[in-house]
């Protein structure tokens, strides 16, 4: 496959992969597994990425699979978005899988690359995915602290179908806390922003959640009225899963009113669907409910031969799929039933089933609560690690900002090994003091150093004030340019701004060691070539002709004046944006040290 195919192929495996069309998956699998991905690993990563999208929540172990070919691929095309969606899917999965130390390991090391990138929808993402396991591991103030991240997020983007998802997630987290008013409010939101985006799978969850929460507070009829909103919207949109999960819930709200008629029809239709779908223990949990209300003795339709027999058929399925927590319940609800119709010895053999089941179920309990603080143990300890790097982190990346310019220190900090860049069109200005030698030799190191880093703090100042960049000082010379790297239209009306307030500034100096100090100004208009040196010790630096001819303008010039080339002066008469109350004095033709005859300028206010 050539280069411009699978380009075309990789653009069309990203448009349709998360449709239902599984030609496309497997289509995406081969070129992936027949690919030399060694070359344009870029174009494979994409495609690995595009089946971890595909797969989702699906196929934990492919998915992990695929985030680790996509990880691979990204480190060899040192590509740190890439880099953090790998780490993403990877998190995902070792959560599906039961892993959630591996799995905050990688969300954390995907939240550190898309934060590095400036990436805020992949901070959101992540954010969500760090709720996720937090929650699922009951530590709920971390789910919530990294659900409203997500959510700060989401809204500065206005990303609102994750926003209703986010608020969803923080109201189930309320919920499972028993704050059953304030889940409410959090489902409120979540379904009216569903309702706008016309999501009507979401809002038939928020409806049902809600239908739970009423429940829970024990308002019977706004509970019903939310459960069968809910049960409509998944009808509508032939959600069997979500109607079949309703209907249970409606059997058991009238279970416990003791309304066993219609409590008996909900679970009978949402058996019927479970049967339908093939779900296991949705099946074996509407049998269980079945039989439990046929067992019991006031109600019209009581019938001990079909709780018996439902009731056994549940215990058996429980069996079956390894579900000791809800066997052991329906052990109990037999053994109770057995009890009634005086049936000692099977209810005294089911009692003691299900304490030995309850015995195995507390035993595992104590494994997993032991198994979960040791996890949180090292997840808590992970985060204080994570949490000292990531303030070494900032803190260099502050100090990068200090040293070079923000435009080239975000370039850095993305993972831009090799800068270098040409500028057609910028001013360059150079500065140096009069007679430096001999003032440096009256004065001692200490306030050498202090006269020169106030001199040149207040010339940053100035140059922020106009907008220039400063791109070093050498010994008692200043050099600044304006235009690079970033352009400016106006950028000799600046410079020449600049160096006019620098010498409006000398002429007013004044040290108390040695007294009135002058500069030498000089400037040039031209192009540049500019980039990064260093590996270790960062500069950012520019070459080129016109940085040579603006330091020759500063030393072929005169103490506290602004010696300017034509080139300049013509820069700065066509580009300028306003009118100027400045004036050129002509200095006639002048031999320039490795320029020649050229004709020059000194640049004064009116």
């Amino acid at each position: 496959m050539s280069y411009e195919e699978l380009v075309i192929a990789v653009e069309d495996i990203e448009a349709d992969i998360q449709s239902d069309d599984n030609h496309k998956f497997e289509e995406a699998k081969r070129i992936l597994s027949e690919g030399d991905s060694t070359q344009n690993s870029d174009l494979y990563c994409r495609i690995a990425l595009a089946l971890c999208k595909h797969l989702g929540n699906k196929d934990a172990n492919e998915l992990l699979k695929y985030a680790e070919v996509a990880q691979q691929l990204a480190l060899k095309d040192n590509s740190k978005i890439q880099l953090a969606h790998s780490f993403r899917f990877s998190g995902v999965a070792n959560a599906l899988l039961g892993d959630s130390v591996k799995a905050i390991d990688n969300l954390f090391e995907s939240l550190g690359l898309f934060d590095s990138c400036r990436e805020d929808s992949g901070v959101s993402a992540v954010s969500n995915n760090l709720g996720n396991v937090y929650s699922m591991l009951g530590n709920f103030p971390h789910a919530l602290e990294y659900y409203q991240k997500a959510l700060s997020i989401d809204g500065r983007l206005g990303n609102k179908r994750t926003m209703a998802g986010t608020i969803s997630n923080i109201g189930v987290i309320y919920f499972n806390l028993a704050n059953y008013p304030l889940a409410l409010e959090y489902f409120q939101q979540a379904l009216a922003i569903n309702e706008d985006l016309g999501n009507k799978l979401w809002a038939a969850n928020n409806l049902g959640n809600m239908g739970n929460a009423y429940y829970s507070l024990s308002e019977n009829n706004l509970s019903q009225e939310y459960l069968l909103k809910a049960y409509d919207l998944h009808h509508e949109i032939n959600n069997e899963h979500g109607m079949a999960a309703i209907l249970n819930s409606l059997g058991t709200m009238y279970s416990q009113m003791e309304d066993y008629l219609p409590s008996l029809e909900y679970f009978h239709r949402s058996l019927a669907i479970e049967e339908k779908l093939g779900d296991k223990l949705g099946i074996a949990r509407c049998i269980g409910n079945i039989g439990d209300i046929y067992a019991v003795p006031d109600f019209e339709l009581f019938n001990p031969q079909k709780a018996e027999e439902y009731l056994l058929k549940a215990i058996h399925l429980f069996s079956d799929l390894g579900s000791k927590h809800e066997q052991a319940i329906y052990c109990r609800y037999i053994a109770l039933f057995y009890k009634r119709v005086e049936r000692w010895k099977d209810s005294l053999e089911q009692y003691e089933k299900f304490h030995e089941l309850f015995a195995e179920v507390q035993s595992e309990e104590s494994h997993r609560k032991a198994y979960q603080l040791e996890n949180n143990r090292k997840i808590e300890e992970a985060e204080r690690d994570r949490q000292v790097k990531l303030a070494r982190f900032q803190e260099q990346e502050k100090i990068l900002h200090n040293i070079l310019p923000s435009q080239i220190a975000d370039r850095m900090v993305s993972g831009e090994k090799t800068i270098a860049d040409t500028h057609e069109n910028v001013s360059v200005f150079f500065s140096d003091i009069v007679d430096f030698t001999t003032l440096s030799q009256q004065i001692s190191a200490v306030e050498l150093v202090g006269l020169l880093n106030g001199l040149f703090t207040q010339f940053d100042q100035l140059a922020r004030k106009h907008g220039l960049e400063k791109i070093k000082t050498i010994g008692d010379a200043y050099m600044a340019v304006c235009g690079a790297p970033s352009p400016y239209a106006n950028h000799a009306e600046r410079t020449a701004l600049f160096a006019l307030e620098v010498a409006k500034m000398m002429k007013e100096y004044h040290t108390d060691s040695v007294g009135k100090i002058s500069v030498r100004i000089g400037l040039h208009f031209g192009s540049v070539v500019a980039g990064i040196i260093g590996e270790n010790k960062f500069a950012y630096d520019m070459w080129g002709d016109a940085v040579n001819t603006a330091s020759r303008m500063e030393s072929h010039g005169e103490a506290g004046k602004i010696h300017v080339s034509e080139a300049f002066r013509n820069a700065l008469i066509s580009t300028s944006l306003s009118e100027l109350p400045i004036q050129f004095i002509p200095r006639g033709e002048m031999d320039i040290k490795g320029k020649g005859m050229m004709r020059t300028y000194f640049l004064e206010n009116l």
